[in-house]
């Protein structure tokens, strides 16, 4: 009997059969639960007792076989860490951890994830070097490690990832050369190793990458000739700030000279040369000491050697300079918390402690004369200067027309401000919005460029800017802009008939034309002013005044932020379809990116509905009204302005950016409606 039972037991663990798989997985899943929420406050709905392919354990989803398969936790606020036990969930294609406050390293473990192929741990905190065991991860198509605080070199190990499409190293404290080896990753389409501390050259394998559509190199110390090869990519190749790069046909950089031209230098990481080592940096430009059939006499090269050892000392002591103020100041801009708050209303010390939390980028760093950089105007012109002090406020009065900042007043909050109903001492009701100094451009002239641009945007569909206040004791910006009393758009979706709120085809058709016309300003369009691309266009930033006219708020905002809060505010947009498809691949925003979000709108606007659906923009293409037409409109609309406006939309939203046509365009087409003038 006890051998029997001894048998069964054996057949049953040699088998394998889904419970024990199940329960593998939900062992793993518990370890990473207790790790990535070691306070179990997001996480609940993980429980030992569970089963996470039956819809309860939040953010996982199961495969066919009932093994889990993906794990999407983006934005839920979490701050533990990356377990190891990650690696017994053997099925795991797709891992999605961004826009968290994680910290700690990059378990090794996580290679043995054989089968994954998207890894986001993106706007975090995690630290320590790349794991280099990641080269073995066959599947892997994106990987997402920007904005965190990774240190090191980039592994090159890499290179081995023959499926990588996408690879995402921005705003670290990487070192040392970009790897020779990532040149031969076939499928790779984009690379961005901007804002770190990498030093050398751009191998010419890197440029060679038969794919590559997009490198973004700017802010580091890279030096060396810029190969000609990286001209195909026009826009698409991104520089600045590396001031030892030349090269011909580049923008910005001048023709190198004869040592910068020295084809002998080896690549980083790449084959040896005469006997080099591997892993030199091209930056020391070693000179070849033996030519392909003989070496120089000794004397000659005991010189060379002392000579090469000479420029070595020079350039590393330049470089740990370098490394050393760069790291310094990136330190400055790094975005230590990245989770939206949620609606509900908070005190005002409540939410001060919400989009404060965890500020890192400017906690430590002052302007020259305090916060307020325009204290004493010594870097604007007297035309400059007149312009920005007939737009500033004093703290006193924003605390007066706030009622200190009174939480009666708090209108609402993101994640990096707060905004709050005042009023002037002329009568007069605005709108304050108080900017964290973390989430601000810690460079002074960038900050003064930032504000320049909201300080010249004047059109009557655009949210007009009264005036802005720096306070170096609160450590604040406030801009104050005109207070729109009717909302935003998002308050006139997904309403029932008869609450009020159900707009007329005539305001529906009068509210479109104006978003049009407001960002078609922002592009330029009949303005005596450079093009500006608007980047976050949604619902949520239309308001409506007293008379139903759309205003566009938040325009030029992303220039005075840090590029840290500009990405995490993508989120919300990416989640609410008004993302282009293109920026998942190139990463750049461009006036066609701001027409597809206004195509969306426009759906939304006929529909009535926040999210729009396949049914909506297929009926518009096929001019079933009843699919894509509000019902609480109870068929009071003209057809003919229905199916203009369904196809301006369906012709914004098209998928690839130069199908769509320009604000332009658009707004001519809305002229040739009746009742759009």
């Amino acid at each position: 009997m006890g051998f029997a039972v001894f048998l069964l037991g054996l057949f049953l663990l040699l088998s394998k059969p889904n419970w024990v798989l199940a329960n593998t997985e939900i062992r793993a899943l518990m370890d990473m639960k207790a790790a990535l929420d070691p306070e179990n406050r997001y996480l609940t709905s993980w429980t030992i007792n569970g089963s996470p392919c039956d819809g309860s354990f939040e953010g996982v989803a199961c495969n066919e076989k009932g093994q889990v398969a993906n794990i999407s936790l983006q934005g839920k606020g979490l701050y533990g860490k990356v377990s190891p036990a990650i690696a017994g969930l053997k099925h795991l294609t797709g891992l999605y951890l961004h826009f968290n406050s994680l910290y700690g390293g990059v378990p090794r473990e996580i290679a043995n994830l054989t089968e994954l192929s998207d890894l986001y741990l993106n706007v975090n905190n995690l630290s320590g070097e790349i794991p280099p065991e990641i080269g073995n991860m066959a599947n892997l198509q994106v990987l997402q490690l920007c904005y965190n605080q990774f240190t090191g070199s980039i592994p090159t190990e890499m290179g081995s990832l023959e499926r990588l499409s996408v690879l995402t190293l921005q705003s670290n404290h990487l070192t040392g050369a970009i790897p020779a080896s990532l040149g031969g990753l076939g499928m790779l389409m984009r690379l961005d190793l901007s804002y770190n501390h990498l030093f050398g050259s751009i191998p010419t394998k890197v440029a060679d990458a038969p794919l590559l559509e997009f490198l973004d190199i700017r802010n580091n110390t890279l030096s060396g000739n810029v190969p000609l090869a990286l001209k195909r990519l026009n826009d698409g190749f991104l520089y600045e700030n590396n001031l030892g790069l030349c090269g011909a046909g580049f923008l910005s950089l001048n023709a190198c000279n004869a040592s910068e031209l020295n084809p002998s230098r080896p690549e980083p990481f790449g084959t040896g040369v005469n006997g080099l080592p591997r892993e030199i940096p091209e930056t020391a430009s070693l000179p070849l000491l033996c030519n392909q059939t003989h070496c120089s006499n000794p004397s000659k090269s005991h010189h060379a050697s002392a000579a090469v050892a000479t420029v070595v000392i020079t350039i590393l002591l330049a470089a740990i300079g370098i490394l050393t103020f760069t790291q310094y100041r990136r330190r400055k801009q790094k975005l230590a918390s990245s989770y939206e708050v949620s609606d509900s209303r908070l005190s005002t010390d409540q939410a001060k402690g919400v989009y404060r939390k965890n500020g890192s980028p400017l906690i430590s760093l002052e302007y020259p004369n305090g916060w307020d950089p325009l204290a004493d105007g010594r870097n604007l012109s007297g035309n400059a200067q007149d312009v920005f002090q007939s737009f500033r406020f004093n703290l006193e009065e924003v605390e007066t027309a706030t009622q200190y900042f009174s939480e009666v007043n708090l209108l609402g909050k993101s994640n990096f401000s707060a905004t709050y109903r005042g009023i002037l001492r002329d009568g007069s009701v605005v709108a304050i919005k108080s900017i964290s100094k973390n989430s601000c451009k810690s460079e002074e002239t960038e900050f003064l460029k930032g504000l320049n641009t909201l300080t010249s945007l004047r059109h009557e569909n655009l949210v007009r800017l009264r005036g802005f206040c720096c306070s170096r004791g609160r450590g604040e910006c406030f801009l104050i802009y005109d207070f729109v009393p009717n909302g935003n758009l998002l308050r006139y979706l997904d309403v029932k008939d008869g609450d009020g709120h159900v707009l007329e085809w005539s305001t529906r058709v009068s509210i479109v034309r104006g978003i049009a016309k407001g960002i078609a300003y922002l592009h330029g369009y009949k303005a005596n002013k450079p093009s500006l691309i608007h980047q976050n266009i949604t619902a949520e930033k239309v308001l409506i005044d007293q008379r139903c006219s759309p205003l566009l708020a938040d325009s030029g905002l992303q220039n005075l932020l840090t590029n840290d809060i500009v990405f995490s505010a993508l989120k919300t947009s990416a989640a609410m379809g008004y993302l282009a498809p293109e920026y998942t691949t190139t990463g750049r925003f461009t006036d066609k990116s701001d027409v597809y979000a206004f195509g969306v709108i426009v759906f939304q606007v006929l529909s009535g509905k926040r999210k729009v659906t396949d049914l909506v923009r297929l009926g518009a293409d096929a001019c079933r009204f009843q699919d894509y037409i509000d019902p609480n409109l109870h068929g009071r609309f003209f057809e003919y302005e229905a199916a203009k406006l369904a196809r301006i939309a369906w012709l914004c939203t098209h998928e690839s950016p130069i199908e769509r046509p320009s604000t332009e365009a658009v707004v001519h087409e809305l002229g040739n409606c009746s009742s759009c003038l």
